[in-house]
């Protein structure tokens, strides 16, 4: 465990931090290099505090505790994370016999500094209880291989000594604090506490010391650990010769739909890389250990308690391999129900279940795999329990995984504090969907990517201008939290075609929509072009729209979730333009391709659209073509763009907006929604 505390970095935190105090820039400072290293939390995990005072209105000073705030991550914070609270009120609040977890928030946020502040942390009142200054808490892996153990106390005890408190599993929130603060104040000369089940919280008089003390603590599990022997996994037959892309590609699209058929929203899979995590799925040992437990209790609200374990035989054929999951997701949703009904009733509470379906699916011959609403959301989930593998291995290499018993999980997943760091927003138009897009670094393309990206979706983006779509990507990450995998290519390659569907699937799982868009205007007068010329627009302009879709609706009926596809037509398929016949012709043809996959596929609940724009500033209007047509009509090339009905122009983001509400009709199929200000010689009669 490297200690990462430099003073330079320190001092420059102060100087970039200086509309705020030396402590909240310092308390700034170690958060985030603690939030840095995942090996000591993840995605929210652990908190920070410090101590300080402030000036309220009347001028006077305030004892305030800083405390990391709701929503803010330790890699990432900034002093805006760290809502203050009157420390002495919070400390008077120990007096109390009890304090509901809603008595608990109000407290707190009766007594913020800053009304407008996020909910301080559910731990805010240990941090509290507590006389340090600075003090750090982690759920750090090493530490939770020795918390998990059946005789974690004593495995404490002889790994720190008395230099360590030893706290009891107790939930967060108002018990904890009082039994940690009394747990510190037998042994006042300790440097830290060792929460059992739980984590590791340290402190100190500094931001250094309390840092410091933390990274010394987990080092000091590690060389524990580190001690003893690596027990070896035991593989187990697969039961297929297929390597782990093939059966990714054949589960992911039979999951989304699972799982769409189930709740009526549209997932996202993600599949972590990792040869620990293969070796784990992949070995008889994973049948009882994955079964135990989740490492740290807070965890349980992205996992769930327990993973779905697959050993899929099937690949080979679709409906047999969709029987076979289905039968094990019926068993897991069973086995979760049963898990809920028996602690409602132990406990006497009225709670509402929580969905059923798994959100890690441990595969063996493939490794780790996640299921979310979003990649966001399956990112985690991996992150969570790429770790938490390590951490049983690593548990059962120093004794046993004993982790908290399902009634305590679930006391933590049905907890109305825990279940509100998911959040409650509405989820975006296109939250779960994944989208497909040709033509996509420039444009009509591009533009349409923007706006599905903005509303939750993840893309798959295809060119073949290597630069320009490397780019695009690059600045849609920069901008949108959604997944983008790209691909460049040359979409009248029909390998590299079907090759882009296989990545797409191993990339989240499937597909909802395809917008066909890629295409090149093609000019020459119709009787003196020759055929090659001809026959290679055909191949761009038409048989690639039908390559592309012909390949996503394959996909679609491995999902069997009905599907959407989205042709870029041009008004060239109804009014072709002078010398532009060798365009215009596989364009009108693709308005018969749309009107074919509508007739051939509505049943399956497939659709199939066109948009038809006219005039749009993308790079098929050359400066060349476009001094040509616009003086060809006595215009100038603005008055061209604006030549129409509505005398307004029509930008690629207008055409955007047309395709993305094309997707969203769920009724409408064979339809052409025109985009061109009006052109009434390209109306379709």
């Amino acid at each position: 465990m490297q200690n990462l505390w430099n003073d330079s970095d320190a001092k420059a935190a102060i100087e970039q931090y200086n509309d705020v105090s030396e402590d909240i820039a310092l308390r700034v400072y170690t958060s985030r290099l603690i939030g840095a290293d995942l090996s000591l939390v993840l995605h929210g995990g652990g908190n920070t505090s410090v101590k300080s005072v402030a000036k309220n209105a009347l001028g006077e000073q305030v004892n305030v505790l800083y405390v990391k705030g709701s929503g803010w991550d330790l890699d990432t914070l900034q002093p805006p994370g760290l809502p203050g609270v009157q420390l002495d009120h919070l400390i008077k609040l120990r007096q109390l016999d009890s304090l509901s977890d809603e008595g608990m928030v109000n407290e707190q946020r009766t007594h913020l500094l800053d009304a407008s502040s996020p909910n301080p942390s559910v731990e805010t009142l240990l941090h509290a209880f507590l006389p340090h200054k600075f003090i750090d808490h982690s759920h750090a892996d090493a530490i939770l291989v020795i918390a998990d153990q059946p005789d974690s106390d004593a495995l404490c005890r002889k790994i720190y000594g008395d230099s360590m408190g030893i706290v009891p599993y107790i939930m967060p929130g108002f018990d904890l604090a009082k039994a940690a603060a009394e747990v510190y104040e037998k042994n006042p000369d300790v440097k830290g506490l060792f929460l059992i089940n739980h984590g590791l919280f340290t402190f100190g008089a500094t931001a250094k010391e309390s840092y410091d003390r933390h990274i010394e603590a987990v080092q000091q599990a590690e060389d524990f650990i580190a001690s003893h022997e690596t027990k070896k996994l035991s593989p187990i037959g697969t039961g297929t010769t297929a390597d782990g892309g093939d059966i990714l590609s054949a589960i992911g699209p039979c999951l989304r739909g699972l799982y769409a058929e189930e709740t009526g929203q549209s997932w996202v899979i993600h599949h972590r890389k990792d040869p620990a995590a293969y070796d784990f799925a992949s070995s008889k040992e994973c049948a009882n250990w994955s079964q135990i437990g989740t490492a740290t209790p807070d965890h349980v609200i992205r996992t769930k308690q327990k993973p779905l374990l697959l050993n899929p035989k099937n690949l080979n054929d679709p409906e047999k391999l969709r029987e076979e999951i289905f039968s094990a997701l019926e068993k897991y949703k069973e086995n979760y129900h049963q898990y809920f009904k028996a602690n409602i009733e132990a406990k006497g509470v009225d709670k509402k279940e929580l969905d059923q379906l798994p959100r890690i699916i441990l595969v063996a011959g493939l490794g780790l795999v996640a299921i979310g609403k979003s990649v966001k959301e399956t990112k985690i989930a991996a992150d969570i329990y790429q770790h938490t593998i390590d951490i049983i291995s690593k548990a059962f290499n120093v004794g046993q995984f004993a982790p908290l018993k399902d009634n305590d999980l679930f006391d933590m997943e049905y907890w109305s504090l825990e279940q509100a760091k998911l959040g409650k927003s509405k989820p975006a138009l296109t939250q779960g969907k994944i989208v497909y897009i040709t033509g996509a670094a420039s444009g009509i393309g591009r533009a349409t990517a923007e706006l599905f990206a903005k509303n939750g979706a993840s893309l798959f983006l295809v060119d073949r201008d290597e630069e320009t779509l490397s780019a695009t990507v690059e600045e849609l990450h920069k901008q949108y939290k959604t997944g983008i995998a790209f691909q460049v290519m040359d979409v009248t390659d029909d390998k590299a075609v079907k090759e882009s569907f296989e990545s797409v699937t191993r990339e989240f799982g499937g597909l909802d929509i395809l917008l066909s868009n890629a295409g090149n205007a093609v000019r020459g007068r119709i009787g003196d072009v020759d055929s090659a010329t001809l026959r290679r627009s055909f191949e761009l302009n038409f048989f690639a729209h039908q390559t592309l879709a012909s390949q996503a609706v394959h996909l679609f009926q491995k999902q069997k979730t009905g599907g959407v596809l989205l042709f870029n037509a041009s008004k060239a398929a109804f009014n072709p333009g002078k010398d532009f016949g060798p365009y215009a012709l596989p364009k009108a043809t693709v308005i018969a391709l749309m009107k074919q996959y509508a007739l051939d596929y509505g049943k399956e609940g497939i659709r199939s659209n066109a948009v038809n724009a006219d005039r749009i500033r993308t790079r098929l209007f050359t400066e060349k073509v476009l001094a040509e047509r616009s003086a060809a009509r006595g215009l100038t090339p603005d008055e061209y763009f604006k030549s129409n009905l509505l005398e307004i122009e029509v930008f690629d983001t207008d055409v955007a907006k047309g395709f993305f509400e094309a997707a969203l009709a769920e009724k409408t199929t064979g339809s052409v929604i025109t985009i061109d200000g009006g052109n009434i010689a390209a109306s379709p009669r």
